[in-house]
């Protein structure tokens, strides 16, 4: 009985989820790193809860394939992330990421989007007025080559928190999951 009891008590301690300490108050300015545990695969948990200010518990719910799906993080509405991937690959061409590409552009921008750095491919970041009726007013999407094959990646966000830079934080998001996925897909980002 008190070999089960132990067993019972080593499994529970070693199936519990990471903790991730929530950011202090004074956090605002503190710079995004990458860190894991990760969320849909690609935001370090510590980072997104930084600048997002969000506090509650966060799962995360993943669909399509490691090479076309998305991912969400459920436990609030609005999804205080949401995560799309997509690659060169099979039936979906470079044509297909540039037409999800440019119609995200157009949209982002009409509402002042800001062009990403040379260095993350081609991509712009944005805060949309509209945000309210899609829960997620922040988006950035990057189409950038990986291993000889372009790449498509969307992160969105329902908020950010007061002080926060918005475009800055996105910006250095999409820098944290461009090397995530290089290191997931054995590519290097910008080959």
């Amino acid at each position: 009985m008190l070999t089960v009891l132990a067993a019972i008590m080593i499994c529970a301690a070693a199936c519990t989820q990471e903790k991730v300490p929530p950011p202090s108050a004074s956090s605002n300015t503190d710079v995004i790193r990458d860190s894991p545990p990760y969320l849909c695969t690609f935001v370090p948990e510590y980072a997104l809860r930084l600048a997002s200010g969000v506090t509650g518990p966060l799962t995360e719910r993943a669909g399509g394939t490691k090479t076309d799906g998305e991912c969400r993080t459920p436990d609030a509405d609005p999804n205080p992330l949401s995560v799309a991937w997509s690659q060169e690959l099979g039936g979906r061409t470079e044509k297909d990421l540039d037409y999800i590409l440019n119609d995200k552009q157009k949209v982002f921008g009409r509402h002042g989007g800001i062009a990403l750095p040379v260095d993350l491919g081609e991509g712009m970041a944005v805060h949309l007025p509209y945000g309210l009726f899609t829960g997620q007013p922040y988006e950035v999407v990057a189409k950038f080559p990986c291993g000889g094959k372009k790449r498509l990646l969307s992160l969105s966000f329902a908020q950010f928190a007061k002080g926060r830079d918005a475009i800055k934080d996105m910006t250095e998001l999409m820098r944290i999951a461009q090397k995530r996925y290089g290191a997931l897909h054995h590519c290097t980002p910008g080959t």
